[in-house]
């Protein structure tokens, strides 16, 4: 039979029609303001994965390189998720170990759909923008994915009440830049700007982090340069042969460090923060140190040269985007092209990793174990001390 239901300011009275037993649920203000449930006050256990820490949040891009990274962060920390997914759930099923038995949550969306957006941050406090493309595909489209995408999460975050929305964006972003490369301005770093101007206008205070080049395990940084498609033989050819270009790359666990800092954090609200590495280098310098730790020095023949006299070049991105275009081979494409010859420029004052508390990750120590995976003769076992580590890579002045 069904219950008869008494309300009222403090506890709801369920009584069944026969009389024979009712149970009372006690509604304390402790838990309740306003008729919005107040998460903090459910928090439980000593901290770790096992626990709850009163934080719900909602990644968007939580499949990609740095929403993986990002998951583990949280779950580390008993926050529970909301894990929105586009394709084939199995993409991100794998996630679900990052956090307790019913802490990690998926429901299915699709960037232009508002409903599916509305379902995943409607019990969420905290909504994380992960949402990225390196490259165009027919369906999606830079302006789509940055800029109209960022939008529409800003704005229906904005709508449902959510307190905090993290973006992460590009460090060297612009209205206007300088093409380098390609023969007209990036769209890339334009959407991107384009789209920080977006979220604040739906959600103005939000938080944005603008990355340089992230890399780590499954990057599109060190893997780009490690993949065949990018070199020629032992020729590779970049940009004023990289000694014009001036790279700052940070650990993909440092960004997502920082956002599970920012997210944490009430005083970061309305900042940007400018996620780059604690060092400088020379592209020329850090891609031949690359090869020098994947023993393809310049005893194995290898060397740099100039990308405008590579005739080879333009035509291996023609092909390579002919036959995969809806993802280029080697991340091969005139867009990551101009990215990788781009300087990474900071704007002084601007708060940086290390105000939100972040302890940055040095590449001398990171890079070997990344590229090890690539290295020349991986089946011969070499004895200790048999292959010196190659000098580090010179760094460049402070900006």
């Amino acid at each position: 039979m069904a219950p008869v239901a008494l309300t009222g300011h403090l506890a709801t009275k369920i009584i069944p029609k026969n009389g024979y037993m009712s149970i009372v649920y006690i509604k304390s203000a402790q838990y309740s303001n306003e008729g919005k449930l107040n998460l903090a006050s459910y928090k439980r256990g000593t901290g770790g994965r096992s626990s709850f820490n009163g934080v719900v949040a909602t990644v968007f891009g939580c499949t990609g390189f740095v929403g993986r990274y990002v998951c583990n962060k949280l779950g580390k920390t008993g926050t529970q998720m909301i894990l929105p997914y586009r394709g084939d759930f199995y993409d991100a099923a794998r996630l679900k170990v990052c956090g307790d038995l019913g802490q990690v949550l998926f429901t299915p969306f699709h960037l232009q759909d508002d409903e599916s957006i509305a379902k995943a941050v409607r019990y969420s406090n905290v909504v994380i923008n992960l949402i990225g493309r390196d490259y165009e595909t027919k369906n999606f489209k830079f302006n789509d994915v940055h800029v109209d995408g960022a939008r529409r999460l800003a704005r229906i975050s904005r709508e449902m009440g959510v307190e905090r929305f993290i973006h992460l964006s590009y460090l060297n972003a612009e209205e206007h830049p300088t093409p380098l490369v390609m023969k007209k301005p990036s769209m890339y770093k334009i959407s991107k700007y384009l789209g920080e101007c977006a979220v604040r206008e739906e959600f103005p205070t939000a938080t944005i982090l603008r990355a340089s080049d992230i890399y780590g395990s499954e990057d599109r940084f060190l893997r780009a340069f490690a993949s065949l498609w990018r070199i020629h033989s032992h020729i590779m050819s970049l940009y004023k042969n990289g000694e014009a270009t001036i790279k700052q790359p940070v650990y993909v666990g440092d960004v997502a460090q920082a956002i599970l800092n920012a997210a944490r954090d009430p005083d970061t609200r309305c900042l940007t923060y400018q996620a780059v590495g604690p060092k400088r280098y020379l592209l020329r310098d850090l891609v031949i140190w690359f090869y020098q730790l994947m023993r393809k020095d310049e005893n194995w023949g290898f060397r740099l040269m100039d990308m405008k006299y590579d005739p080879l070049l333009p035509l291996k991105v023609m092909v390579v985007n002919m036959i995969s275009p809806a993802y280029p081979f080697g991340n091969l494409h005139w867009e990551s092209l101009e990215k990788e010859a781009t300087t990474d420029v900071l704007v002084k004052g601007m708060p940086t990793l290390e105000d939100l508390g972040v302890t940055l990750t040095n590449m001398e120590d990171q890079v070997p174990w990344e590229l090890k995976p690539y290295r020349a003769y991986q089946y011969y076992i070499d004895k200790l001390g048999e292959f010196p580590r190659p000098p580090n890579p010179k760094v460049q002045p402070a900006y």
